[in-house]
């Protein structure tokens, strides 16, 4: 039987979709783009960083951007297809494991969150790599679920863990009920449990609670989550706070309850025009060796350090400051996606077009 592989498995690559001027980024191009770059140059430490371009020209800015940065040719794939906008996580395909081992690619729907932006050439994305043959020989299986990889964590063992509203949404899926979700996710990722949160929200999310800014698996027993952070309206403690007690509700599938771990919050962040900021630490990316772990030149990052150092002692913990990116909503794992090990990926001279 299939699988989704938990995040901390080997993995071949992190895939970006880089920023360009017809993205929102575009009033603080610079400053995201040295975000992008740094977090290159760590995951090409370790692994085949994977990063699509929205044309020739745009890729070969990119190439000098990498090589102006000290990372070898041979530790990138740059690939081209037009893009909306750089929430890789969300419009990116998700590879499951065949039970002997083999990569599939899964191309769910990805229609902007509900449609409160465009997304009609990120939803094309997977299609086209797949198509010019980034993926090599594995099978492309395209679904009619509308799903974020946000929305979901995987425990590499079958169970899921997901808020409702983000896939039970007349907005993303309507006409889904749970049931006929829970068997599209059973078919095409082999989830054979799915753990539904009905509470979790931040103030400034506009993705409906995607798990990634809430709770996340570091083990197939051990989940961290965001508490109530001191100053948090009464609408996110009372949300978070509900969420907290349905994790300790939670059972795996012997029946045992999960071990919990709180993670520290940032104080709260604003935008220009005051409005609030979804700025927290489940927002980390697992890679080969390291977890990448945003943070916000905020007093709570050093314990937010100290707190996953504990969760992932093998690991190096790696900060990012990710200030520019929480001013579109969003943070490090959100503009990530990261590709299992046993997937083959051209890199160096072999680009393809």
């Amino acid at each position: 039987m299939r699988r989704l592989p938990a995040e901390w498995e080997p993995q071949q690559a992190v895939l970006l979709t880089w920023p360009h001027p017809n993205t929102d980024w575009a009033p603080q191009l610079p400053e995201v783009e040295a975000i992008y770059v740094r977090l290159a140059t760590l995951i090409a430490r370790r692994q085949l960083l994977f990063v699509i371009c929205r044309s020739d020209r745009h890729r070969e800015d990119v190439k000098r951007r990498l090589a102006a940065a000290g990372i070898a040719p041979a530790r990138v794939a740059l690939a081209i297809a037009p893009s909306d906008d750089t929430w890789t996580r969300d419009h990116g395909p998700l590879t499951v494991l065949e039970a002997d081992g083999s990569p599939r690619i899964v191309d769910f729907r990805f229609n902007g969150w509900g449609g409160k932006h465009p997304a009609g050439l990120d939803d094309r994305i997977t299609v086209q790599l797949h198509t010019a043959g980034w993926f090599g020989d594995a099978p492309l299986e395209a679904c009619p679920l509308v799903l974020e990889g946000g929305a979901i964590d995987s425990d590499g063992e079958g169970t899921l863990l997901a808020v409702r509203r983000t896939l039970v949404d007349p907005a993303r899926n309507p006409g889904w009920s749970v049931a006929r979700i829970e068997a599209e996710l059973a078919a095409r990722l082999g989830v054979r449990c799915c753990l539904w949160l009905d509470h979790g929200q931040l103030d400034g999310d506009d993705t409906d609670g995607h798990i990634d800014t809430l709770a996340r698996f570091c083990a197939p027993d051990l989940i961290c989550h965001l508490a109530p952070r001191a100053g948090a309206t009464d609408a996110e403690a009372e949300s978070l706070a509900a969420m907290v007690a349905e994790l300790q509700a939670l059972r795996r599938p012997d029946g045992s309850p999960y071990r919990l771990v709180p993670l520290p919050s940032p104080t709260r962040m604003r935008d220009p025009a005051g409005a609030p900021l979804p700025a927290g630490y489940a927002n980390f990316l697992i890679i080969n060796g390291a977890v990448l772990l945003p943070v916000y030149g905020d007093p709570a990052d050093a314990l937010a350090v100290e707190r996953l150092a504990a969760l992932f002692p093998d690991r190096r913990i790696e900060p990012v400051d990710c200030r520019p990116l929480i001013r579109q909503g969003g943070s490090l794992h959100c503009v990530t996606m990261q590709v299992p090990a046993g997937l083959p990926i051209p890199v160096g001279s072999a680009q393809l077009a």
